[in-house]
C-alpha cells in the first residue's frame, strides 16, 4: 500500500484548499489502493473570504490547520509533523490557499515568499527522489521546489505560466482532463479548477494524476 502525504491549505476555494479537489484526490488515493495522512501549516490564513459574496470578511481570522480539519473530519496534523521517511509520495491539491497560505504567489507573483515548513517538506520529498503531484495552482510551489527546467502545468493561463517560468520551469499547456509528467523529476501536475467547469472533468484529471504519480513509486 502506497503511503501518501497530502498537504492542505485551509478549507474553501477562495482562501484555502479547494474542497472538491481535496476530496476527489483523497478518494482517488483510496480507490487505487493507497492510504493518506493530511498535513497543513498551523498558522493564520492570509484572510477570510465570504464564499457567498467573494468579498474579504473584514475582522475575521482563521487558522489553516483548523480549517483543513473541516475537510479531513479532524484527521490532520501540523506540517511540522510530516516526516518524509514515513511516506512514499506527496500530493498537494489546489485552491487559492495554496497560493495564499502555502506561499504568497496569489499576491506577489514571481516575487512571492514560501511557508518555510511547507517548502522544507516539499524539498525533502524531491531530494529523496520520491514522486510528487501538484494540482491547480499548487504547481507554484513545485516551480520553487524543482526549477531547473522541470516540466509542469497550471493549464493555459499565459500570465500565470510566464510568472512561474521565472522560477526556471518549463510550462506546458494542458487540458483539464490530462496531466503533465516529468519522469526525471518524478513530478505530475494537472490543471484541475484552473480550467475545470465541473466535478466530472476535474475528477478525471485528478484521478489520472494520482494514477500517474502512483506508477512512479516502485
Amino acid at each position: 500500500m502506497k503511503k501518501v502525504a497530502v498537504i492542505l491549505s485551509g478549507c474553501g476555494v477562495y482562501d484555502g484548499a479547494e474542497i472538491h479537489e481535496s476530496v476527489l484526490t483523497l478518494q482517488s488515493i483510496l480507490k487505487h489502493g493507497g492510504s493518506y495522512q493530511c498535513f497543513a501549516p498551523d498558522k493564520p490564513q492570509l484572510h477570510v473570504i465570504n464564499h457567498l459574496t467573494g468579498e474579504v470578511a473584514e475582522g475575521e481570522s482563521r487558522n489553516v490547520l483548523v480549517e483543513s480539519a473541516r475537510i479531513t473530519r479532524g484527521k490532520v496534523q501540523a506540517i511540522t509533523e510530516c516526516n518524509v521517511d514515513d511516506f512514499d509520495l506527496l500530493i498537494l491539491p489546489g485552491g487559492f490557499g495554496a497560493a495564499k497560505n502555502l506561499c504568497t504567489f496569489a499576491v506577489d507573483g514571481a516575487e512571492c515568499e514560501f511557508d518555510a515548513d511547507v517548502l522544507s517538506v516539499c524539498k525533502a520529498f524531491a531530494d529523496a527522489g520520491k514522486p510528487a503531484a501538484y494540482a491547480c495552482i499548487a504547481p507554484a510551489l513545485a516551480a520553487k521546489v524543482y526549477g531547473n527546467s522541470v516540466n509542469l502545468t497550471i493549464g493555459n493561463d499565459a500570465g500565470t505560466a510566464e510568472a512561474l517560468e521565472q522560477f526556471g520551469i518549463k510550462h506546458q499547456n494542458c487540458a483539464v482532463t490530462e496531466v503533465i509528467i516529468d519522469s526525471e523529476a518524478k513530478l505530475v501536475t494537472t490543471p484541475a479548477y484552473m480550467l475545470g467547469q465541473n466535478l466530472l472533468e476535474v475528477g478525471e484529471g485528478l484521478d489520472k494524476m494520482v494514477q500517474a504519480v502512483f506508477a512512479m513509486q516502485t
